[in-house]
C-alpha cells in the first residue's frame, strides 16, 4: 500500500529559505573549507547549475570548472586524477582530508519494483567503485528512505495483535514491531531495519548501534546490500527526507545520525525517485540550501548524483524537482531511471570529488 501523504511527522528541521546558492564565506566564516574564488561567470546556481555540461551515456554530468583544471583570476590549476587507488598510491590525498560522507536517499513508492530491482544489481558495483576509487580515504556510507514511514500501512495497522504475520503479500512478522527502535520511525534516520515488500524483512546488524557504514564495517558488502533494500511500502518525499538527513537535530551529539555528516569530508548524495517529488515541503532551491547550511555554507563541499526522469533536450522536466535539486550544485550527475545499469553513472558522478577535493582543503 502506498504512502498517506496527508500523514507527516510532528516536527521537522527548519529550512533556509534562501535561495542563493553561490554562498561566499565571510571574513568570520568558521568553515573547515578553504576556498578557492568563486569565478562570477559561474556563481548564479538559483535558477541554473554553475557548472558546464558534457554529454555522457543517458545522462549530464556537471564538472563546475571543466574536465582539465581549475580557472581562477587568469591562471590554470592542475587538478590531480584520483580516478582509481593505483593513481593515490599509498599517500592519502590531502584535499577533504581523504574523508568522504556518502549518502543514498531513496524512494519506498510502490512504483519503484523495477528502479529498486537495478538498485540491487547496482549497489555492489557502487560499492566496488568506493572501495576502488577511494580506498585509502576514510568514507562513510548511509541509506535514508524518502518518507517517516517503518513498515507498511497495512501491516502496522494488523500488527500487533493475534496475528503471526499480517494478510498482506510478502508481510513481515508482527513481532518485528517489538524490536524497533526511535531511530527506526525518525524521518532521515539511517535505514538499519527495513520491512515489507522488497526488503530483507529483518534488522541489518551494524557495529556499535551506528545507523551508517565505515570502510571497516564487517560484511560490508552484505551488509550495504541489506540497508539499501528499502522496499516499496512507502513514500517519494526525497527533497524532505534530505533535509532531515542532513539537519544538526539527527547529527549532533545523541542524534540518530550523530558522527555520519563530517564536517571535514566531502559529502556525495545520490537521489533515486520515480515520481520526481512533487509532494516534499519546500522547493529545490529551499532543499539545496538547508544541505549547503548544513556544510557549512560551502557548496562546492557537495556532488549530486540523481537517478530520476529522462531529460529533455539536456535540460529537467519541470515536474522533476529531484532532478533541479540535482542541477543547483556545481557537482552534479544526472541519469535517466531507465538506464540499464546504474553503476557506470555512479562511476561517472564520483569522478568529481577529485575536483571538488581539490579546491577545498579542511582546515
Amino acid at each position: 500500500m502506498g504512502y498517506r501523504w496527508g500523514m507527516r511527522p510532528r516536527s521537522r528541521p527548519v529550512l533556509v529559505l534562501g535561495l542563493a546558492l553561490a554562498c561566499q564565506p565571510s571574513e568570520t566564516n568558521t568553515s573547515p573549507f578553504t576556498t578557492a574564488p568563486t569565478n562570477p561567470a559561474t556563481s548564479n546556481a538559483s535558477t541554473t547549475s554553475s557548472s558546464s555540461s558534457s554529454s555522457t551515456t543517458g545522462g549530464e554530468l556537471s564538472t563546475g570548472s571543466g574536465s582539465g583544471g581549475a580557472s581562477t583570476g587568469g591562471t590554470t590549476t592542475l587538478i590531480l586524477d584520483v580516478g582509481s587507488s593505483d593513481d593515490l598510491g599509498n599517500l592519502q590525498p590531502e584535499g577533504c582530508k581523504g574523508k568522504i560522507d556518502f549518502l543514498f536517499v531513496i524512494s519506498r513508492h510502490d512504483y519503484m519494483n523495477a528502479v529498486q530491482a537495478q538498485l540491487a544489481e547496482a549497489v555492489p558495483k557502487f560499492l566496488e567503485t568506493i572501495q576502488t576509487k577511494f580506498a585509502d580515504f576514510d568514507y562513510h556510507v548511509m541509506v535514508v528512505k524518502g518518507d517517516p514511514l517503518w513498515g507498511s500501512l497495512a501491516c502496522n495497522a494488523e500488527c500487533p495483535g493475534p496475528f503471526t504475520y499480517c494478510s498482506v503479500p510478502n508481510a513481515y512478522p508482527c513481532e518485528m514491531l517489538g524490536k524497533l527502535a526511535e531511530c527506526d520511525t525518525t524521518w532521515g534516520a539511517g535505514a538499519v531495519f527495513n520491512v515489507g515488500e522488497n526488503t530483507p524483512n529483518k534488522p541489518c546488524d551494524i557495529a556499535d548501534g551506528r545507523r551508517y557504514l565505515t570502510r571497516d564495517t564487517p560484511d560490508l558488502s552484505e551488509t550495504f546490500a541489506c540497508i539499501a533494500q528499502v522496499g516499496t511500502d512507502g513514500g517519494d518525499l526525497l527533497g524532505e527526507a534530505l533535509v532531515h538527513a542532513v539537519s544538526p537535530e539527527l547529527n549532533d551529539a545523541g542524534g540518530c545520525n550523530e558522527g555520519f555528516l563530517r564536517d571535514d569530508a566531502l559529502l556525495v548524495v545520490t537521489l533515486a525517485s520515480i515520481t520526481g517529488d512533487f509532494n516534499s515541503e519546500g522547493t529545490p532551491a529551499e532543499w539545496a540550501q538547508a544541505v549547503i547550511t548544513a556544510k557549512h555554507e560551502e557548496e562546492g563541499s557537495v556532488v549530486m548524483f540523481g537517478i530520476g526522469s529522462t531529460k529533455i533536450a539536456g535540460e529537467c522536466p519541470k515536474t522533476d524537482r529531484d532532478c533541479q535539486l540535482v542541477a543547483l550544485f556545481p557537482y552534479s550527475h544526472w541519469i535517466s531511471r531507465n538506464e540499464p545499469d546504474f553503476g557506470p553513472g555512479f562511476d561517472e558522478a564520483t569522478g568529481l570529488v577529485d575536483t571538488a577535493c581539490s579546491k577545498f582543503i579542511p582546515q
